[in-house]
């Protein structure tokens, strides 16, 4: 028999899909409890500060916006993000279990900052609309997102149109309001940008992307983290990093996984299990 808390969990996700297939978005609330937001918020005043982080000089990433990229280099405490178990299993139910990180970063929106423009974040992916879910990107509140300080703006069943967005056009769109430690989940065609901030305080979230197994992701993870700390990685973590084998194809080296081969003592590793074995 299977634990209640099983089968409320299921449900929920279940819930969570449907969200998203019909509207584009979902929100799952307080996934991080308040002192883990607290001390990513802190990491991110260490990262600021000991990598010089200054404001793009282009609307899309912002002029008051502070970002920091691949952020599964820059200490452990982010490796929770990409596997956490409220959230991957969502994003597995849009796209699959053999999805991959598309990137990790940090967006801090500050005092002062514009609308960032509507797009689609597969709007470069050349395939006609609507389309299978290629993307699936998540954003982690780790203080209110509200209107005035510049909430994700969404707009609902835009993952649908037959086009994308055209920049810097004007649209009417609808802030995803969230409390602190909760994750706004989207369909990579859903149609949406960063708030303006009208506050004298920063708006800071975390951009946890992904994509497709068979899509090649924003940024290039395996070249990107150091071999010898991807070895340190859960094996679902290094899964997410492109060192698995989609659909037992897509990715092998010499029929054995990236991680066997790459991470792993080669004479003690074994040749996988391909697709055509099965054949």
């Amino acid at each position: 028999m299977r634990d209640v808390s099983d089968v409320q969990t299921a449900d929920a996700h279940t819930a969570h899909w449907q969200r998203i297939a019909t509207e584009g978005f979902t929100i799952i609330p307080d996934v991080l409890a308040p002192d883990v937001v607290a001390s990513l918020v802190e990491d991110f005043e260490r990262l600021h500060h000991t990598l010089e982080v200054r404001p793009a000089r282009n609307a899309f990433e912002g002029t008051k916006t502070l970002r920091v990229y691949n952020l599964l280099t820059h200490g452990s405490a982010w490796q929770q993000i990409p596997t956490h178990p409220e959230v991957l299993p969502v994003v597995e139910g849009v796209l699959d279990g053999g999805c991959l990180i598309s990137s990790l970063s940090s967006i801090t929106i500050g005092p002062g900052e514009v609308a960032q423009p509507i797009h689609a974040d597969d709007q470069l992916i050349p395939l006609p609309k609507p389309h299978v879910p290629t993307v699936c990107n998540t954003m982690w509140a780790l203080t209110d997102f509200t209107e005035d300080n510049g909430a994700t703006r969404v707009i609902a069943k835009s993952h649908l149109a037959t086009e994308s967005p055209t920049l810097g056009a004007p649209y009417e769109s609808a802030p995803a309001e969230m409390s602190a430690g909760s994750v706004l989940v989207w369909h990579g065609s859903l149609w949406h940008g960063g708030g303006a901030n009208h506050t004298d305080q920063t708006r800071i979230g975390i951009a946890m992307n992904y994509c497709a197994g068979w899509i090649r992701q924003q940024e290039n993870q395996q070249l990107g983290i150091a071999r010898d700390l991807a070895a340190t990685f859960s094996p679902r973590l290094q899964e997410l990093c492109g060192y698995g084998v989609y659909h037992g194809l897509i990715g092998h080296i010499d029929r054995r996984s990236p991680a066997d081969r790459l991470l792993r003592d080669a004479a003690t590793s074994e040749d996988g299990s391909m697709a055509w074995d099965h054949v």
